[in-house]
């Protein structure tokens, strides 16, 4: 009699249950897709066919299949089942499901079977309690997770379990799934007929997930018959899910996912791909702030002095972000995400700073040459001469700059596109135009000289019959004026520029 109202009872709650749970799969023949996990000669289907299931961690996005197999489980071994709410569930639970566990081993020689849908939800403490357990196969665990397992369960657990991952159902899958729900007993047992643009548009919307495409389909016959007709076009679907819900967790793997494809695509130069990944994470909720420190980041990652205004873009886009957010920073994002992907890219600042970084960690403590050292102190008169380079016509002059043991070059290589090219050209041919002329001086120098001595000797030269023709030549001509030398600044810039630098003080302790 008890078994009788019992059944009477599930069948009441089974006639009120979702579409999506009436065409719960029942055997592993039935569950569609997951080839990969469970298909013909996988250990795991050879596992739950023989009775021989150690523990697993099920791992996959919403609605591939992870709690049907489960259930399937359950209803194929011979072990006792049971499941845990990862949510209410605390330590005390499980401690009685480990007693209970121990003494069914103990007494009658049957093992448990644990199922924890969502796992990850569980604390580090709830996953300890389960470890002594589980290594001891005192009970198996099935866990069932849509976080990345390697990031959200305890380590020590996750090497006592074998990790199934289950991936998004195909389009094909979700299709079988729907014809099956139309004529299936259990579902809406041909009541409905679909039309295949509406069938498609459900499979297009369900993102892989074959719960929402069956709520889809539930809620659009409802709609349907609302209006009294028993044909379900694409006007019931777009009423019945008027947005499409994409896969999009702002902390798990698809969030991950999705950022990395913006920014190889942004690298990449592709506007198109830049946008759509932008989108999916406007789509999917992503904080405008977030995009756009990533573009500012990329700016001088991947761009750098290729061209310098993509960081003046980016950091204009954080702004916009910052203080006016959605639904209009959507533009800015998008005007910098596409100004980012056709601008010239470089990344020599970025291996510039981490090759410098490198050698401050690892290489020799390396002093700062005597002439570059700080002059307000006692017996700074001492440390040689430092040039100020604005006295030179060039703006700049060839000195020492790093550290004894490092040459130039050693950090940062220019790369060879944008305005990063044309300043590395314009500056390696001022130098080479700057050695010619130092080369010419020296020359002109040693003329001089030599026309000095000459004078000196003048008289005695002139008598002897084998004076040399540029001798005489050198006696004719007076000697050109030599140029002035640059003047010394051993202590100080000329006052006209010393009133523009700043106060010696720890944020300019490089002056």
């Amino acid at each position: 009699m008890e078994n009788l109202f019992a059944d009477q009872n599930q069948q009441a709650l089974f006639s009120v249950a979702p579409l999506a749970v009436r065409m719960r799969p029942r055997t592993i023949d039935e569950l569609v897709g997951q080839e990969n996990a469970v298909g013909q000669g996988t250990w795991l289907r050879t596992a739950i066919e023989t009775d021989t299931l150690s523990s697993i961690i099920l791992f996959g996005p919403a609605g591939t299949g992870k709690t049907t197999l489960a259930r399937i489980i359950a209803g194929m071994t011979k072990a006792d089942f049971t499941e845990v709410s990862a949510i209410s569930g605390g330590v005390s639970d499980l401690r009685r499901v480990i007693e209970r566990a121990t003494n069914s081993l103990t007494y009658q020689g049957r093992r448990t079977i644990l199922f924890v849908d969502e796992i990850h939800r569980f604390s580090r403490s709830q996953q300890d309690a389960l470890l002594h357990a589980v290594e001891d196969r005192v009970l198996v665990l099935i866990g069932a997770t849509t976080e990345n397992p390697y990031f959200e369960v305890n380590t020590p657990l996750l090497s006592r379990s074998r990790v199934i991952e289950f991936t998004a159902l195909t389009d094909a899958d979700i299709d079988a799934i729907l014809t099956d729900a139309l004529t299936s007993e259990r579902g809406l047992a041909g009541t409905f007929t679909l039309t295949q643009e509406a069938q498609s548009a459900i499979v297009t919307l369900s993102g892989g997930d074959a719960r929402a495409a069956l709520t889809t389909l539930e809620l659009a016959a409802e709609v349907a018959a609302s209006q009294g007709s028993t044909a379900i076009d694409t006007d019931q679907v777009r009423d019945a899910s008027p947005s499409r819900q994409l896969p999009y967790d702002k902390q798990g793997d698809v969030h991950y996912d999705v950022i990395s494809a913006f920014i190889k695509s942004m690298r990449g130069s592709d506007p198109d791909a830049a946008v759509y990944w932008l989108a999916r994470m406007i789509e999917g909720g992503e904080d405008p702030k977030f995009i756009a420190r990533r573009i500012l980041i990329f700016a001088s990652e991947d761009i750098g002095n290729a061209d310098p205004q993509a960081l003046l873009i980016a950091h204009a886009a954080f702004k916009a972000a910052e203080s006016i957010g959605y639904p209009e920073c959507r533009i800015n994002l998008s005007q910098a995400a596409i100004y980012m992907a056709l601008a010239p890219k470089s990344n020599s600042a970025v291996n510039a700073i981490s090759i410098a970084q490198a050698d401050v960690r690892r290489g020799s403590l390396r002093a700062v040459p005597n002439h570059l050292r700080d002059r307000n102190r006692p017996g700074s008169e001492n440390y040689g001469r430092y040039v100020y380079p604005h006295t030179d016509e060039r703006g700049y002059v060839e000195q020492q700059y790093l550290p004894d043991g490092l040459e130039r070059g050693a950090f940062y290589q220019p790369g060879e596109r944008g305005w990063e090219s044309y300043r590395t050209d314009a500056v390696t041919r001022d130098r080479v135009e700057a050695a010619e002329a130092a080369a010419a001086t020296g020359s002109e120098s040693a003329a001089e000289a030599a026309a000095a001595t000459a004078a000196e000797t003048g008289a005695d030269a002139l008598e002897s019959e084998d004076t040399p023709l540029v001798a005489s030549h050198a006696l004719a001509a007076p000697a050109p004026k030599p140029p002035d030398p640059a003047p010394e600044q051993p202590d100080s810039a000329p006052d006209g520029a010393r009133q523009h630098q700043p106060e010696r003080c720890e944020e300019n302790a490089d002056l």
